[in-house]
């Protein structure tokens, strides 16, 4: 497995022009929360009570980054853990407001890309789709004076 200094160099190469990274910084965290939402709204099926399709893909999500980074583990345990309860006592429907949210930021991701002038790192490897939340998070460490390793 790569290192996370390797995944955010890699991931850095297509994020240098500043508007693509402010766009980054908003769209990436936006559509994680998305994501756990559009999954929270799946029938349930053959899942025991208590459990849904958001739980459980947070499970492998959180292994990835505790297999990289304890801190990055804890920020990213805790903005799940966030995104789960918002989606728990969000009232009323939550499928429509989060795709919309969810087709609108990726198309501000594009948007970013078009002007960084490079292609979104995730065509290359899925699991950016992974690190694009932890990088954010990582900057957010550093702006804190907290270290991410």
């Amino acid at each position: 497995m790569k290192r996370l200094d390797d995944w955010f160099g890699d991931y850095g190469q297509s994020h240098r022009h500043p508007t693509n990274v402010a766009i980054h910084k908003v769209a990436v965290p936006g559509i994680y929360l998305c994501g756990l939402a559009l999954l929270w709204c799946l029938p349930r099926g053959p899942l025991p009570f208590g459990l849904n399709w958001a739980i459980l893909a947070a499970i492998p999500v959180l292994l990835f980054y505790l297999r990289l980074s304890r801190p990055l583990f804890w920020g990213m345990a805790g903005f799940t853990a966030l995104g789960l309860v918002a989606c728990a006592l969000w009232q009323g429907p939550l499928l429509l407001p989060a795709l919309v949210a969810f087709v609108l930021l990726w198309i501000a991701q594009f948007v970013g890309h078009r002007i960084e002038g490079k292609r979104p790192s995730f065509l290359a490897d899925l699991q950016f789709l992974l690190i694009g939340p932890a990088w954010v998070l990582a900057s957010l460490y550093s702006r804190l004076g907290l270290s991410y390793r």
